[in-house]
C-alpha cells in the first residue's frame, strides 16, 4: 500500500521542520522523513559547536510556528550590537537602539532550534514524523512525488528537499549546481569567558582571514577563525594550551581571558542550485543554496524560503488553484532565487574585497568603513535588510 500525503519533506533539520509546521498550519498533511534524531536537551550540557545567528525575521517566523518560546526556554543569547573593523579607527557598529529594537538577533545552537521545531511538529496531528531510516529511492511522475522508506512507499503531491548541501532529492530531480570552495577554512572554538555574557557580536578582518566572536549564554562564547586550510588543520591539531596561546596572540584584546572547551573545523563553500523546482520536487535551504558565513545569513535565507513557499501555496489554496502544479511552484522560485543570489554575491564581494591585501585597496575599504559608520540612515537600512525587516 502506498502511504499518501499532501507534502513529503526529506530532512527534518531547522528548515525542513519549519516547512512542515508552516504547511500543516495551512491544512496540508505532511510526511516528514529524517534519518537522524537530535540528542535531547539538558540545561547543563556543553554548548554545541554548530550555532546560528537568528535574525529578527527568523524569530518572527519561529514565533508564528509556535517554536520560539521553546528556543528561549532552552537557551539563546541575544545581542544588541554588531561591530566590524579592519583598522581600529575604521570600526563600524550597528546598534539595536538606533533601529528602535531591543536586540538585533540571537545566537542559538542549531540543535536547540531544531528541537523547538520538533515540539511544534509533535503538536500537529497532520504531520507524520518518520525517523531512524533514510529513504533509498526517490522518483516522480504526473501523479506525484515518491520515496521508498524501507519497504514502505510514500507519495506526496510534492516533495521538498530540505536535506542539506549534498541533497539526494536535488540529485534525484536532476538539478545541477554551480559553486566553488573558498580559499579559507573555518575553525569554530567554544570557550568559557572570564567576562559575563556579552550582548555584542564582532568581526575583525586580518590579512590571514576574519576573526569573529559570537556570544553564547552565560560566560560562554563561540570564536570563529578563518584561515588557510593548512593553518586551520595546524590549529585544530594543537593541545588546548597551545591553541589558547595562539588565540591570545591573534584575537583582539577585547576578548578577555578564556578557557577552551571544544573546537571543530569545516571548509567554506558556495553552492547554488540551477533551479529550485523540477516538476513536483522543490528545494529549500542548503539543498538550494549555501553561502559564505561571514554575515551569518545561512539559515535565515532558508527560513525565508519556508515563508515564501508557504505563502505561495497558501495563496493558491485560497484561490482554489492546483497548489502542487509546477506553474504555482515556480512562483516560489521567482521570489527566492534572485534574493538568494543577490545575498551570495554581496557576501562574495565583501569577502573578496577584504581578502585583497594591496595597500591602496586596504586604504579605500577602510575609508569606506569610516564613511559607513557616519552614514546614519543608510547604515541602518543595511542592518534592517540583514535582519529581514
Amino acid at each position: 500500500m502506498t502511504e499518501k500525503y499532501d507534502v513529503l519533506i526529506v530532512g527534518a533539520g531547522m528548515v525542513g521542520a519549519a516547512a512542515a509546521c508552516a504547511l500543516a498550519q495551512r491544512g496540508l498533511s505532511v510526511g516528514l522523513v529524517e534519518a537522524q534524531t537530535p540528542a535531547s536537551f539538558e540545561a547543563d550540557q556543553p554548548m554545541d559547536l554548530r550555532v546560528s545567528a537568528i535574525s529578527a525575521a527568523s524569530e518572527q517566523l519561529l514565533a508564528e510556528l509556535g517554536a520560539w518560546p521553546g528556543v528561549l526556554a532552552r537557551r539563546a543569547a541575544p545581542y544588541d550590537t554588531l561591530a566590524t573593523w579592519e583598522w581600529q579607527r575604521s570600526e563600524v557598529d550597528f546598534k539595536a537602539e538606533e533601529l528602535g529594537h531591543s536586540h538585533l538577533g540571537h545566537i542559538v545552537e542549531n540543535r536547540v532550534v531544531q528541537l523547538a521545531l520538533w515540539d511544534g511538529v509533535a503538536q500537529h496531528p497532520s504531520i507524520s514524523l518518520m525517523t531512524g531510516q533514510a529513504p533509498s529511492k526517490f522518483w516522480q511522475d504526473e501523479q506525484g512525488a515518491y520515496l521508498l522508506l524501507g519497504d514502505r512507499t510514500l507519495q506526496g503531491q510534492i516533495m521538498l528537499g530540505c536535506d542539506g548541501a549534498q541533497s539526494r532529492v536535488r540529485q534525484a530531480a536532476g538539478i545541477g549546481v554551480t559553486g566553488w570552495q573558498y580559499r579559507h577554512h573555518c575553525l569554530a572554538i567554544n570557550v568559557r569567558t572570564e567576562l559575563p555574557q556579552q550582548r555584542i557580536t564582532w568581526q575583525e578582518f586580518t590579512p590571514a582571514g576574519p576573526r569573529a566572536f559570537l556570544p553564547l549564554v552565560g560566560q560562554h562564547a563561540s570564536l570563529v577563525w578563518y584561515d588557510s586550510p593548512e593553518r586551520v588543520a595546524q590549529l585544530k591539531a594543537m593541545r588546548p594550551a597551545e591553541l589558547a596561546a595562539e588565540i591570545q596572540h591573534h584575537f583582539p584584546d577585547r576578548l578577555g581571558a578564556f578557557e577552551i572547551e571544544r573546537c571543530a573545523s569545516f571548509p567554506l563553500t558556495r553552492q547554488h542550485a540551477q533551479q529550485y523546482v523540477q516538476q513536483r520536487m522543490v528545494l529549500l535551504g542548503d539543498a538550494a543554496h549555501t553561502i559564505n558565513p561571514l554575515a551569518g545569513q545561512g539559515v535565515n535565507l532558508g527560513f525565508k524560503d519556508v515563508r515564501a513557499l508557504a505563502e505561495v501555496i497558501g495563496e493558491a489554496l485560497d484561490q482554489q488553484q492546483d497548489w502542487w502544479s509546477p506553474t504555482v511552484l515556480q512562483r516560489y522560485q521567482r521570489r527566492r532565487r534572485p534574493d538568494n543570489l543577490m545575498m551570495q554575491s554581496a557576501m562574495d564581494l565583501f569577502y573578496n574585497l577584504f581578502s585583497n591585501q594591496r595597500r591602496p585597496l586596504a586604504l579605500v575599504r577602510n575609508l569606506g568603513l569610516m564613511a559607513a559608520q557616519r552614514s546614519g540612515p543608510i547604515k541602518n537600512q543595511v542592518m534592517r535588510y540583514a535582519m529581514g525587516l
